[in-house]
């Protein structure tokens, strides 16, 4: 019997040991050092791309129109930004087709979000995008000044959470 038992504890250690591991929704990545490139269409003359946002930390909110934590995230995002606007850039950018256009301006306006405001491509709404799986939503990307990802987050960050994230980035 004891045989059994130490046959299949080392069966399936054996099979868990080569299993990829997800990152649960609510859990921070680690801090990564990986140069980023994107770009996303913006909603007006305001480019939301890794060139624009360059020189400075950078706050890249990914959300959707239709989801309550969505629109809470986007309300922390505004006040931290609003005591920030000159040491860091922020960014919205709606994980929705490109018909969805006039309903994110909509959003936008009603959420008076004063930041840029852009639509995810193709790659980004499925979650394999430049900046990796941020298709959950909402998720939060934050990038040091030379444009490489300082952390990540899927769900809701709060407002004191963002700003302790930013701080060791600013200048």
């Amino acid at each position: 019997m004891k045989r059994l038992a130490l046959a299949s504890w080392l069966f399936l250690a054996a099979a868990c040991s080569g299993a990829r591991k997800e990152t649960p929704v609510g859990v921070s990545m680690p801090d990564e050092k990986v140069p980023v490139s994107f770009s996303f269409d913006s909603l007006d003359a305001r480019p939301v791309s890794s060139a624009a946002m360059q020189g400075k930390p950078a706050v890249l909110l990914f959300v959707t129109t239709w989801d309550t934590l969505s629109q809470a995230q986007v309300a922390y995002a505004i006040d931290v930004a609003d005591g920030e606007k000159d040491r860091a850039s922020f960014a919205l950018v709606a994980l929705q087709e490109r018909s969805a256009r006039e309903l994110v301006e909509i959003y936008r306006d009603t959420m008076k979000v004063k930041f840029p405001v852009a639509l995810g491509d193709d790659a980004t709404i499925a979650g394999g995008g430049p900046l990796g799986d941020v298709h959950q939503v909402p998720s939060t990307v934050v990038l040091d000044a030379a444009g490489h990802v300082a952390w990540r987050h899927a769900g809701l960050v709060k407002a004191d959470e963002l700003r302790a994230r930013l701080k060791p980035l600013l200048p």
